[in-house]
């Protein structure tokens, strides 16, 4: 089931199998990361150093760490945000956001809900979807 929460962002009333209360997100994240991802804030394009990231390896969620993308599925959209085609399966799961004025499909992690960013239908082959993601929602691990 979804729900709309502050701001026109949809949010699964699924308990996540990670939860911390909202001080204790603010402890473990940074502030930046803190606004993306427990607040559904969006950072500014072309700040992320992961649109240069080339290295082999997984994109992590910055709040649990769950792998949500091999960098196999990454590619440059234009867009000033790190973007991807694919996630790993079970990796993420979407929800409706109505802020801006506008319906557009919100991506948060699977494992702890943190907002991750929108997937539009514009991307490449083979799936010919968008993960706009933001960076500082991220972690990186790379290929050993």
């Amino acid at each position: 089931m979804k729900r709309l929460f502050g701001g026109g962002h949809a949010e699964d009333e699924t308990n996540y199998p990670v939860q911390h209360s909202e001080e204790e997100w603010r402890q473990k994240l940074s502030p930046a990361a803190f606004n993306v991802l427990r607040k559904h804030g969006t950072e500014r394009a072309g700040t992320s150093p992961f649109n240069q990231e080339k290295r082999q390896g997984a994109f992590v969620c910055a709040g649990c760490g769950q792998k949500l993308f091999e960098s196999a599925a990454k590619y440059e959209s234009g867009t000033g945000w790190p973007s991807f085609y694919t996630p790993l399966e079970g990796a993420v799961g979407t929800g409706e956001d109505r802020s801006l004025f506008m319906t557009r499909t919100e991506v948060h992690c699977s494992r702890c809900g943190g907002h991750l960013g929108h997937v539009f239908p514009d991307g490449p082959r083979p799936t010919g979807q968008r993960y706009c993601m933001n960076g500082v929602a991220m972690g990186f691990e790379p290929e050993t």
